[in-house]
């Protein structure tokens, strides 16, 4: 019995860890400047991240419009989550080329915690 459930236990962490060594081309055409679609961005927007804060309250996007995230991290140790648009920056991949097409705000939070203020490091983005 105790072979049969070390076997599942470890083909699952084998399963596990395999998915986490994914393919990275999305990854690559992300921070090439060119959306998969192979649409160039008309505009790029710098997030900027520092001890608890982001840089500023809101960013605002045009529906519709191509767009190149690009995650900085000023000081401290952050990230970017962004859930409603599905992007997360961070060190290994600072930027990622959008096309937001449902207006609306979005919440940018820190993805990496930082410390007392993590909770507290919150922005947004405006698609009009």
């Amino acid at each position: 019995m105790k072979k049969v459930l070390v076997l599942i236990i470890s083909c699952m962490l084998i399963m596990t860890l395999s998915a986490c060594g994914g393919d990275n081309s999305s990854a690559n055409s992300s921070n090439s400047g060119v959306s998969d679609t192979g649409v160039a961005p008309s505009e790029e927007i710098v997030i900027k991240a520092s001890n608890y804060t982001f840089d500023q309250k809101e960013y605002h996007i045009k529906k519709g419009e191509t767009v190149k995230i690009v995650f900085e991290n000023v000081s401290g140790n952050h990230g970017v989550l962004i859930p409603g648009l599905e992007i997360q920056l961070d060190k290994k991949h600072p930027s990622k080329v959008i096309t937001a097409d449902k207006p609306g705000e979005y919440e940018i939070m820190c993805s990496v915690f930082c410390g007392a203020g993590h909770s507290g490091m919150i922005s947004k983005i405006i698609v009009e």
